[in-house]
């Protein structure tokens, strides 16, 4: 009997619940392989312009949990997770010829080196007759329900949104299947590499870290389902989502909805619950909103393809100037700028791989506005370091604080002062940090570098040994 086969490459979409390609694989084939490849290129090369490691170790950690999870699910399915390192366009393509598969589906990429691998891979089976088949996995809506095409989507958020909220159903996600076929052709499974293997030493995760990350699908909905059912913290989102300190200051679910471990639809359809059962409030609908801001990234990168990496942006705005000062780069990077508030979210973000909203939104502005340093050189940074990087959040988010996003018209300028005090009014934060500014008193605490000299002896600090000097006057911003 003809046993038809398909090989299923799992991407960002490291999950069995909501998992589009993997209805698909099923519903057209007799048998299954799922596949996850480690980019060579991904885990273990550069970023494109600047040459920052292109995965950091804390994404990194996050993925080689994600994707161990993600095995030992499809095995307790029957089925198994075939596991290689390299190229995906080879290493997919040779399981694909050896099983003599009749399909290769995944979940489609629209960002230009995703796209580069995808298209190179399906040229590959393309030649020997095999078929690649795209299904949808990242978004809360499809594209195909939505009231325009891709290119005449709105490039204001607020104009997108008010089209779509009250019109465009979500679907409801599709359920994780009990059972999955047995893989009956003969192939090495292949190990899960060690962190070692994809160029990172092994750690464990630092004492001041603001939540202790784990990846994987079971992890994602553990924390959906503590956020919303068990702690009920959905209630002060609106309100909490500004925090800076601790678990629960907002949802944490961006690494695992990043990975593909959540489904957006599943936090939406868990919101819709919620409500029903306690009413509609505020922050429930902040959540929402945000899941909205996801998707319009999205659009916005399909729509402007590889204008958003570029430095004049969807606007192509060539009106505005930045250095690639690769020094302002490093004292903002690691933290010695001397304005306390951009110092402890940079160390934050370097020994964690995460940092707060709030956080993201004041060094961006702080970098691109204050040092005048190009906001691709802090993108690519963040898309380094991050644990939840995004390609279309992190260039999106950046091109909308650069002033060259879509929707923009000036670059979005914070003052770093004024959210320091609104913020972190007891530095509390600051000084969980920059331990070297325990003893500075609350009025104080943002501004060291106005500390006069007699003040710097009372307090024990001396301003260029203790701590650096401000490259910026905070003077700037008390004005």
């Amino acid at each position: 009997m003809y046993t038809k086969r398909a090989v299923l490459w799992f991407r960002l979409d490291l999950r069995l619940h909501d998992n589009e390609a993997l209805q698909e694989a099923l519903n057209s084939a007799d048998e299954v392989i799922p596949v996850f490849v480690f980019d060579e290129r991904t885990f273990m090369g550069r970023t494109h312009s600047f040459g920052f490691p292109k995965t950091g170790k804390y994404r990194a950690k996050f993925i080689l949990e994600s994707v161990r999870e993600l095995r030992q699910s499809l095995r307790e399915r029957g089925s198994d997770l075939i596991i290689r390192v390299g190229k995906p366009e080879e290493e997919v393509f040779e399981i694909a010829q050896k099983a003599r598969a009749n399909w290769v589906f995944c979940n489609r990429e629209r960002t230009h080196e995703e796209v580069k691998v995808q298209d190179a891979l399906e040229k590959n089976l393309w030649s020997v007759g095999q078929e690649m088949r795209y299904s949808r996995g990242k978004l809360l809506y499809y594209t195909s329900d939505l009231p325009f095409p891709i290119q005449h989507t709105p490039d204001n958020f607020t104009q997108f949104r008010k089209e779509i909220e009250r019109y465009v159903p979500v679907r409801g996600p599709l359920p994780t299947p009990d059972a999955l076929p047995s893989i009956t052709v003969a192939l090495e499974l292949g190990a899960l590499p060690a962190l070692s293997e994809l160029g990172h030493e092994e750690f464990e995760p630092g004492p001041k870290g603001s939540f202790a990350f784990q990846g994987g699908e079971l992890e994602g909905l553990r924390r959906l389902n503590y956020y919303l059912w068990e702690e009920g913290l959905i209630d002060d989102f609106k309100e909490s989502r500004d925090g800076l300190i601790g678990g629960d200051y907002s949802t944490k679910l961006s690494p695992w909805l990043a990975q593909g471990c959540l489904s957006p639809k599943m936090v939406y359809y868990e919101l819709r619950k919620y409500e029903e059962q306690y009413g509609k409030n505020k922050s429930a609908y902040e959540l929402f909103y945000h899941l909205m801001l996801r998707d319009f990234f999205r659009f916005m990168a399909k729509k402007y393809c590889n204008q958003i990496f570029f430095k004049t942006g969807p606007q192509n705005n060539v009106g505005l100037r930045w250095s690639n000062d690769r020094s302002l780069l490093e004292q903002w990077a690691e933290g010695r700028t001397g304005v306390p508030f951009i110092d402890a979210n940079m160390r934050e973000i370097s020994q964690t791989g995460y940092m707060s909203s709030r956080g993201r939104q004041n060094v961006a502005s702080f970098l691109v506005n204050d040092l005048g340093v190009n906001w691709q050189m802090g993108a690519e940074y963040f898309e380094s370091l991050l644990i939840d990087y995004d390609v279309a959040s992190n260039w999106g988010n950046w091109n909308y604080m650069a002033g060259v996003g879509s929707d923009s018209r000036d670059p979005r300028y914070l003052n770093i002062i004024s959210q320091a005090k609104t913020y972190d009014p007891k530095g509390e934060y600051v000084k969980l940090w920059l331990p070297e500014l325990q003893g500075l008193p609350p009025e104080k605490i943002h501004q060291p570098d106005q500390l006069s000299f007699s003040e710097q002896e009372e307090l024990h600090l001396r301003i260029g040994d203790d701590y650096p000097r401000a490259v910026v006057s905070t003077n700037k911003w008390s004005g």
